[in-house]
């Protein structure tokens, strides 16, 4: 079977660092020479903190009522308008834990675990875990291997800034999300029970989000407020974000040929990448380490040699400029700190 890529026409790897930037890592303390933690703080790291993630599933619900709540009490244009932008980065709250959940790290109890990531973060997003899950440990396994999901979205960087602001475009006016969105429910029509019975739960849970609306006086709180932010915004956010992990890289067993890594921002935490989803090389090197600790392991990579500043973005737009620097298939240059 062919390569997607190569079936879409898109080439892979106009991002990846110059080899020569890619050094071993140096054993210390912490990690290994193959930039693996030791095992002592393999363990460590490892430890899922139950408590604490269950607090990040609380509150991200709690901001979404707050959210809404003081739009509907000041009944202002500039206020319906924050609200729809910051419900959109409660869909990528979510999303980050559901990723957590799907690791098997939010919780240590796994059916704890499970239950969560499905019915309070993975069904109200629209997404079923269990597929998510999935098509996630086939990313993890290979990065761009030929099991590979996400190849579209990452293929054929660096694009030209008029390609990449029609994809912006077609992301931020819903076309993306609906498109999406009419491809998931033709699964109700799908030979295979068990993706039959999955829609129905998250149409359930939808339905229940819907009846708080209806119940609060404020039905179109659900679809201007929930679904329509989950339609636009988080498409914007789920795109700049995903290209900013892997866009224009290619297959390697150097986790740096694969992944980028980007100095995090306060902002950046804040609305794009929640819940430390943005140390995003720490996690492909070892993707058993809890959210909790990969920013530590991060400094330890540092620490070891194994990121150097050449080989880190100094920020996301420092990053996206790159990324709509060239023609498809053109080479970018090493990214620099400065």
């Amino acid at each position: 079977m062919a390569h997607a890529s190569v079936l879409a026409g898109r080439p892979l790897g106009g991002m990846v660092p110059d080899p020569a930037l890619l050094t071993p890592a140096r054993e210390t303390a912490l990690v290994r020479a193959d930039a693996r933690p030791q095992a002592a703080c393999r363990e460590r790291w490892r430890k899922i903190p139950s408590w604490r993630n269950a607090w990040s599933v609380l509150s991200v619900w709690l901001q979404a009522a707050l959210v809404l709540g003081l739009a509907v009490w000041w009944a202002n244009p500039v206020g319906y308008v924050l609200a729809f932008l910051l419900m959109g980065r409660t869909q990528a709250q979510l999303a980050s834990l559901m990723h957590e959940s799907a690791h098997r790290l939010l919780f240590a109890d796994r059916r704890l675990n499970d239950f969560t990531g499905r019915w309070l973060l993975g069904y109200p997003a629209y997404t079923s875990t269990d597929a998510y899950r999935r098509v996630h440990m086939a990313h993890h396994r290979q990065e761009f291997g030929p099991d590979e999901p996400d190849i579209p979205l990452y293929a054929g960087y660096p694009i030209t800034g008029a390609s990449f602001r029609r994809k912006l475009v077609r992301d931020a006016t819903g076309r993306t999300g609906f498109k999406l969105l009419r491809a998931q429910l033709a699964g109700f029509r799908s030979p295979d029970r068990r993706v039959r019975r999955t829609l129905w739960k998250i149409v359930a849970v939808q339905a229940l989000l819907l009846a708080a609306a209806v119940v609060a006086g404020r039905w179109w709180l659900y679809p201007v407020f929930w679904l329509l932010p989950y339609l636009t915004v988080w498409r914007v956010i789920n795109r700049l974000r995903s290209i900013a992990e892997h866009g224009g890289m290619d297959a390697s067993a150097d986790r740096r040929a694969t992944t980028h890594s980007v100095r995090q921002s306060c902002w950046a935490r804040t609305f794009l990448v929640p819940f430390n989803i943005g140390w995003h090389l720490a996690h492909h090197v070892d993707a058993g380490i809890s959210m909790r600790h990969l920013p530590a392991y991060h400094r330890a990579l540092h620490e070891a040699g194994y990121l150097t500043p050449e080989l880190e973005y100094r920020d996301y737009r420092t990053l996206w400029r790159a990324l709509r620097s060239g023609s498809p298939g053109s080479h970018a240059p090493a990214p620099r700190s400065t």
